[in-house]
């Protein structure tokens, strides 16, 4: 039974970690839940405060992920415009040209929804940039995050 939990979990750090650069795919979530079912092995290998530790990290992680291209929008002069344009974008790219739309959607989508707002194109691109920087530093919150994780998992195995 240790085996196949060990086995399963794996799975979940790879697809995990595979997850940080495709938004479609749980990231820190699914790290997680390996790390879980490492756990449910004899002996356990981590200690309790380090799994309560990595669940505030991993629910911080999932808050952070749609925060921080909001505020790389407003930081970079956007309004809510651009806000929902970088949403909509980010949608329409995943499912219309995905892997790539899922980075150029929030990027095009700030753009056009800054222009629809009433801003010249340099205002739109600044707002638009600032959602794109705002995406990449999620993404390496979650890279760092679950590449740490898939450590603790397959150094404790």
């Amino acid at each position: 039974m240790e085996t196949i939990l060990i086995i399963i979990g794996a799975i979940l750090i790879i697809t995990g970690f595979v997850g940080a650069f495709l938004p479609v795919i749980p990231d820190t979530p699914l790290s997680y839940i390996g790390l879980i079912l490492l756990q449910l092995t004899n002996p356990a290998p981590f200690s309790w405060t380090f799994m309560i530790v990595w669940a505030v990290v991993v629910i911080a992680l999932m808050i952070i992920e749609h925060v921080i291209p909001v505020w790389g929008t407003k930081k970079f002069g956007g309004t809510p415009w651009g806000v929902w344009g970088s949403i909509i974008g980010l949608v329409l790219g995943l499912f219309f040209f995905p892997p790539f739309g899922i980075i150029v959607g929030p990027l095009a989508g700030a753009f056009v929804g800054e222009l629809v707002g009433g801003k010249d194109s340099d205002q739109a691109f600044k707002a638009a940039w600032g959602s794109f920087l705002g995406f990449l530093l999620g993404t390496l919150l979650n890279v760092i995050a679950t590449g740490m994780m898939g450590y603790y998992f397959f150094t404790s195995i």
